[in-house]
């Protein structure tokens, strides 16, 4: 069933028929199931523009947005029900659930797709796509376009402009509605009890994926589809992998653990990080570097308010943690001479976050025109900076192979900022104080 109500999603569309135009025909592919092995397929999730526009998550489905033609401005091709394959794969909409429960105009089945997107293109200034996105059906467009071009002894009518759909769609994306905000708080709450699951858990000798079990147990228990990414547990020198998802190490005593996590409930995206000490007490460089990233992590967030930008979040980031690491000595030189040639980089060597939403690294632009696109009310951010100390020789020895990232998720808001992950625990005490301290798996 749908997310949201109906009429959101054909709000939603409305909105991107009104940039289309009366001349205008864009085209969305949800995608196709892959196989993982043999006769078995991975999960299918359709792509987040058709679950934006429609919440339809069947496989193979087509959405055509066609706002003046006669056919009405929603169009869906989509499979044919087929009560045997049903029986093993599920239950299909048809084109008939397509129009009486997805909000379609017209509905076909995909089959059709070929001649029916001849005769919806013929007559259209613009075709809207995303090439590269459904080989198949770029070969289909491209065939149709041709065809339309060679028609003898017919005024050509072929669209003459070939547009991408994300300039279209991912700028109205960006700004989160009051809807997508509360189930976004939602997978947040969700995400956050999960990691504070995970710290009570805890303990050395464990190895990392039973914490990963207990974080994506509680997503499950909650309703949630699936982690929005693949679950990150890194003990120890494994914190220092940016996207470890091995997850099958020991966790030794005195590791710090670093689990980046987050669960997608009704389409939508949670991004936490936090990283606590295994045994549940800080060493005295481990407190000294958890610290610095925290305080770097509170000066970006900061930034998140109306009329920041994401430069200056990383900016302010940037410059928290390398005066943090000349004051640790991990660092020599002056701090701005520092930044200039980069040398942090060697410690924090990515950026300090991104967009959320549908997607987990979410869409829409960065920069408006030249600028960094200025924070605005609707806009969630992930702020999370983070120290990755390798373990080489030239380093001090109490900060070899650490590995720390706090990340939250960050809403922008008329009067400042809201963190939607404020729940989960990241203090030093709150988590020395959680560590070790017991959980069980209630149902």
């Amino acid at each position: 069933m749908s997310t949201f109500d109906p009429a959101i999603y054909a709000s939603r569309r409305a909105r991107v028929c009104e940039l289309l135009g009366s001349s205008g025909v864009a085209v969305f592919p949800a995608g196709h199931e892959t196989i993982r092995s043999h006769d078995t397929e991975h999960p299918f999730r359709a792509s987040s523009d058709v679950l934006y526009l429609t919440g339809f998550e069947e496989p193979e489905t087509i959405l055509v947005l066609a706002p003046g033609h006669e056919l009405g401005p929603t169009i869906l091709f989509v499979r044919p029900r087929d009560p045997e394959k049903e029986t093993w794969t599920g239950r299909r909409a048809g084109v008939e659930g397509a129009k009486a429960r997805w909000g379609a105009d017209s509905a076909f089945e995909l089959s059709e797709v070929g001649a029916r997107l001849e005769a919806i293109l013929s007559g259209a200034e613009t075709l809207w796509t995303r090439l590269g996105s459904d080989p198949a059906l770029d070969a289909s467009l491209l065939g149709i376009l041709e065809r339309l071009r060679n028609r003898k002894r017919q005024p050509s009518a072929a669209p003459t402009v070939l547009r991408d759909t994300r300039d279209l769609l991912h700028p109205l994306r960006l700004i989160k509605a009051p809807e997508e905000i509360d189930a976004m708080r939602r997978a947040c709450a969700i995400t956050a009890e999960a990691h504070t699951a995970a710290m009570q858990a805890c303990r050395p000798g464990l190895p990392e994926y039973a914490l990963q079990a207990v974080i994506e147990f509680v997503f499950k228990r909650h309703g949630a589809a699936a982690p929005s990414y693949n679950t990150i547990v890194g003990a120890g020198v494994n914190a220092t992998i940016l996207h470890y998802i091995e997850n099958n190490a020991v966790i030794q005593d005195g590791d710090l653990v670093l689990i980046d996590a987050g669960a997608e409930l009704h389409h939508y995206a949670a991004d936490i990080t936090r990283t606590f000490p295994a045994n549940g007490r800080f060493t005295g460089p481990q407190r000294d570097l958890y610290q610095l990233v925290l305080e770097a992590e509170e000066a970006a967030i900061a930034m998140c308010a109306p009329g920041g930008h994401w430069k200056a979040t990383h900016d302010a980031t940037i410059r928290r943690l390398t005066q943090g690491l000349v004051d640790l000595g991990i660092l020599q030189g002056e701090v701005d001479g520092l930044i200039e040639s980069e040398a942090f980089k060697r410690f924090y060597m990515h950026g300090t976050g991104h967009w959320l939403g549908i997607d987990v690294h979410d869409v829409g632009p960065y920069f408006a025109g030249q600028e960094p696109r200025p924070f605005e009310p609707g806009h969630v951010q992930t702020i999370e900076p983070g120290l990755y100390i390798p373990d080489a020789e030239d380093i001090p020895a109490p900060f070899r192979g650490i590995g720390i990232r706090v990340e939250d998720d960050v809403l922008t808001t008329a009067d400042g900022v809201e963190i939607l992950t404020a729940a989960c625990p990241k203090s030093i005490e709150a988590l020395e104080a959680l560590v070790g301290a017991g959980w069980s798996a209630s149902i």
